[in-house]
């Protein structure tokens, strides 16, 4: 295996496949690569890779069902590749569990850095969480495996994949404030633009979520011109 890991490219253009399967080898990546879902699966089912690049637009089975699916049963990082420009189809790749989105067509060193910064954050959550699969704060759990929460009660609460990120870069950094450029970065690995707003956006849901959206919330708080802060203790449990 390549010294920096091992990528699945699904892409049913032949000739984007082997660029930029040449492109990651070059840089020291072992990589695999399908045309379409069926190929993917078996791929899947040989071995587990670290990270898949998998474009939106495929014959048969789509991008976004194949994301979905994989989420259900499977954590593996993944980004998304996608010629349609709605911002619309990048969120909902987003929210189907996507760790990030590339429109095409793409510079090869972009789609390398977002590997990069992918990988990165995945490795320093494993090594956050160490043997654990769940950890509790303030009467909520949340599974790492799964990518959802359950409540005092054992109730279940589904996390989209921007909800998980979110979730998890609070328990990796417990009782410290993070502005929303931290928050972008540990979430998405870029910094925030000047009018980008989906930070908070996404702790409003995730406030939702964890129904700690009152007058003042008690979990996830805000700090004045600072960023927002998980205000709980952290136990792994498992």
């Amino acid at each position: 295996m390549g010294s920096q890991g091992h990528i699945l490219v699904v892409d049913d253009d032949a000739e984007i496949r082997s660029l930029v399967a040449e492109y990651l080898i070059q840089h020291g990546y072992r990589v695999s690569t399908a045309r379409d879902g069926a190929e993917m699966k078996r791929a899947l089912e040989a071995e587990s890779p670290d990270l898949i690049v998998l474009d939106l637009m495929l014959p048969g089975e789509d991008g976004l069902s194949l994301c979905r699916d994989l989420r259900a049963r499977s954590d593996i990082a993944l980004i998304m590749l996608t010629a349609r420009r709605e911002e619309v189809d990048r969120i909902i790749g987003i929210e189907m569990g996507a760790d990030d989105y590339l429109g095409k067509p793409f510079n090869p060193r972009e789609l390398l850095a977002r590997i990069k910064s992918i990988l990165r954050r995945s490795r320093a959550l494993s090594t956050f969480r160490g043997n654990a699969q769940r950890v509790r704060f303030a009467g909520w759990v949340l599974d790492f495996a799964a990518r959802h929460l359950i409540d005092a009660q054992g109730v279940i609460v589904p996390l989209s994949g921007a909800q998980f990120r979110l979730m998890a870069a609070f328990v990796e950094h417990p009782n410290r404030v993070l502005d929303r450029d931290r928050l972008m970065d540990l979430t998405q690995g870029r910094e925030a633009t000047p009018f980008d707003r989906s930070i908070d956006v996404q702790i409003s849901r995730l406030r939702q979520l964890l129904r700690d959206n009152g007058r003042e919330a008690r979990i996830i708080k805000t700090v004045r011109n600072g960023g927002y802060v998980l205000a709980a203790a952290i136990e792994r449990i498992d």
